[in-house]
């Protein structure tokens, strides 16, 4: 900071991001003076409010503020007037005019949209998970999964990881097929973490149909064939056995009621775990 640069304070009883960002986007139309940006967060007192302004005073600064607390957001815009300062209110118009408008009471919290940052991050890391972890592409992951998806091809397992991933669970899933050995690491996996998915073999039969049709292949195909499909059903439903997972039929269920059936089952189990 230098003194021949105007200087602007960021009062914030949060991080200060908002107000910093709010100046850089004003500041940024000025392109031949440069500001000094003095960013002054977690304010909770009056006492660091009064701090904040006096020094501000002293550079006749101009002061940009987001504070939820109206008790502070009142005294700092009375100080303001009696220092004669400059100040803008970032937030206080917009939650009185919501007020007004929606009839509903702000939380007056502050921090809540670094919370809902860290929510959709946890939620981007999941999605991230669910696609690395897809059709037992790297066994390893099973091991780190909140859930683990089981069953044989075309029930649902690869949408069903996603929508489980947009509530922020980390899913992997494994395609259970006869000539294949399942990986080591399920049977590491605790059984609790494990979900097993069945469906009735006609209803498999007409969904594997309608797949080589949409791929142009022959209907023909083993991959479609009603006694292939038992086979598959038989094989399946011994690992699960094996795995003393969890079975969810989802012959009639749209993938988010299965996802519902997951969810509750989650969430109970590690309630009873805590």
């Amino acid at each position: 900071m230098t003194e021949s640069n105007p200087i602007i304070y960021a009062l914030s009883d949060s991080i200060g991001g908002t107000a910093e960002s709010v100046i850089k986007a004003t500041v940024s139309q000025f392109t031949e003076t440069k500001f000094d940006v003095i960013r002054v967060p977690y304010i909770n007192n009056k006492e660091q409010i009064d701090e904040a302004l006096e020094e501000a005073a002293r550079h006749k600064a101009v002061v940009c503020y987001t504070i939820v607390n109206p008790r502070l957001r009142e005294h700092l815009a009375d100080r303001a007037v009696e220092l004669q300062i400059q100040v803008v209110d970032v937030l206080g118009p917009m939650l009185r005019a919501i007020q007004k408008n929606s009839g509903l009471l702000p939380k007056n919290q502050a921090g809540l949209i670094h919370a809902l940052d860290h929510e959709y991050f946890k939620r981007v890391e999941a999605v991230e998970f669910a696609v690395k972890y897809d059709d037992g592409k790297n066994p390893l992951g099973l091991l780190k999964a909140d859930i683990v998806i089981i069953g044989v091809s075309r029930t649902s397992k690869t949408p069903l990881s996603m929508y489980l991933a947009h509530k922020q669970l980390k899913v992997a899933n494994v395609p259970l097929v006869p000539e294949v050995v399942p990986p080591p690491e399920l049977f590491k996996v605790p059984h609790h973490k494990i979900i097993g998915l069945l469906i009735d073999p006609y209803k498999l039969t007409d969904i594997r149909m309608t797949r080589l049709k949409a791929m142009g292949l022959s209907e023909d195909a083993t991959y479609a064939d009603v006694d292939r499909i038992n086979e598959e059903l038989d094989y399946a439903k011994g690992i699960m056995r094996r795995v003393h997972c969890m079975i969810i039929n989802v012959s009639n269920r749209a993938i988010e009621e299965t996802a519902g059936i997951i969810l509750d089952y989650y969430y109970k189990n590690n309630a009873a775990r805590r």
